[in-house]
């Protein structure tokens, strides 16, 4: 698919390292299957793996855990 950003590039299959900060709690996730513009580098997260990072952060945030790397699994 062409990439929403550059709207050069063309999006691949591969891996990526999401961060997200949420209060004051940081995740890093790697490893993390998505759609990656061959052009800009920007990527895309299906709809379940969205679905899965946003719970894993509530988890760490519940943990009250300040930051948390995880290498994301399936």
């Amino acid at each position: 698919m062409k990439c929403f950003l550059c709207k050069n590039g063309e999006t691949k299959k591969g891996f990526t390292t999401v961060t997200l900060n949420r209060n004051e709690t940081i995740i890093i996730l790697k490893n993390v299957p998505a759609e990656i513009c061959d052009n800009c580098g920007e990527y895309y997260l299906s709809e379940e793996v969205t679905k899965k990072i946003f719970k894993l952060a509530d988890e760490a945030i519940k943990r009250n855990t300040e930051i948390e790397i995880l290498k994301y699994v399936a």
